[in-house]
């Protein structure tokens, strides 16, 4: 090879290094942006539905326009001068007030109209007013309905789903140690149980330890008069946390250990864990290195997707246990035909799935270095 040749070779290399680097970047930029366009129309496809749905095809405006009547008639009926107005009178008066709180929540509109309002509001997170609820201060406002709400639910999902997730793996792991063993077939006889839901579980705590033993609250969050300090209040709310969490962990604990001891066994049995052992490493340093890595893609998705769930809360189970958090605002919304507060429940959850789903991309590139962003 000539002198010159040789000169030439490493410039050529240092022009393929930028060239490689810039492709990467390009192709990251590009994934990333139809990634998020198609998370926007996913978000906003599925906030739409939600109006339309809430709405029942126009059925709850129907309900919304009888129950405004029968309202305003009933406030008027305790009006000294409407009563002495003749009866034609009376129906144009009433039907002029009817008019008006129509106009102002705006049932004047074709509910189509209202249902693009409510998406493009709903997209740069407008929540707007709720129709009949308010919050314990009196505001009507959808954002501080939910973020009142919200402490409650965090404190309540967040308690259990943590220790369920948790206790799960560390259960699930030791189990895939000791397959076939007593606690082994217990689990999987167990986890049939998990068919119930868990406010059937919270009906028999309720009878059990509130009714016939007595020892703990029937619901709520907190004791009538609240205690005066602070130690005091934090022991209150968590006497009253124990039956809503128990209720929530036992309804998932077997079948949770049951699947995830499944899943470990099952990479417990691949061949490059079975040659790990035969060179004599630790089962610690196996399972570290072998099974837990290699399945930490799944784990992490888990995970996220419960952190997700903590903004949802248990309709029904808190609604039993009268526990004041965002899901029995669900319930109660749904009861009161109160589409805003329905529709800004369903934005949060909305956002923060498609913000979780394409976070998990990359992380999935971080911890797997299989993974490349923008391939395939």
């Amino acid at each position: 090879m000539s002198v010159e040749a040789q000169s030439m070779q490493p410039q050529a290399e240092e022009e393929i290094e930028p060239r490689k680097g810039s492709s990467t970047l390009s192709r990251v930029l590009k994934y990333t942006s139809v990634r998020i366009i198609m998370l926007f129309f996913t978000v906003a496809t599925g906030i739409f539905l939600t109006i339309m749905i809430a709405n029942m095809g126009g059925y709850v405006d129907n309900i919304m326009r009888g129950a405004i009547r029968e309202q305003i008639a009933m406030s008027l009926s305790r009006d000294e001068v409407y009563r002495n107005l003749d009866p034609e009178q009376k129906r144009i008066y009433l039907a002029d007030q009817v008019a008006q709180e129509e106009h102002r929540i705006g049932l004047d509109r074709p509910f189509a109209v209202r249902a693009f309002g409510y998406l493009t509001n709903a997209l740069v997170l407008d929540l707007g007013r709720a129709i009949q609820m308010s919050s314990d201060t009196g505001s009507k406002e959808v954002r501080n309905i939910i973020l009142e709400r919200l402490p409650p639910t965090l404190l309540l999902m967040g308690t259990s789903n943590l220790f369920l997730f948790f206790g799960s793996l560390f259960f699930a792991l030791a189990l895939s140690r000791q397959y076939g063993s007593f606690w082994d077939k217990a689990i999987i006889a167990l986890s049939p149980t998990s068919s119930a839901p868990s406010w059937f579980y919270g009906l028999f705590l309720i009878l059990l330890f509130a009714a016939v033993f007595r020892i703990l609250p029937f619901g709520g969050m907190i004791s009538s008069p609240p205690p005066e300090t602070q130690w005091d209040y934090a022991l209150d709310v968590g006497k009253h946390l124990i039956l809503p969490a128990s209720a929530l962990i036992i309804s998932s604990l077997f079948l949770s250990i049951y699947n995830w001891r499944t899943f470990f066994l099952i990479y417990s049995t691949e061949d490059y864990v079975e040659m790990a052992k035969a060179k004599g490493l630790p089962d610690r340093e196996v399972e570290r290195r072998y099974i837990l890595r290699p399945t930490l893609p799944t784990i992490i998705t888990n995970f996220s997707l419960l952190i997700i769930a903590l903004w949802t809360g248990a309709i029904i189970t808190e609604t039993v246990f009268s526990w004041p958090g965002l899901g029995r605002t669900y319930y109660r919304a749904i009861g009161f035909y109160d589409t805003p507060v329905i529709v800004g429940l369903t934005i949060v959850y909305a956002y923060l799935l498609a913000l979780t789903v394409f976070l998990l991309d990359f992380i999935y590139a971080l911890v797997d270095p299989r993974v490349k962003i923008g391939e395939g």
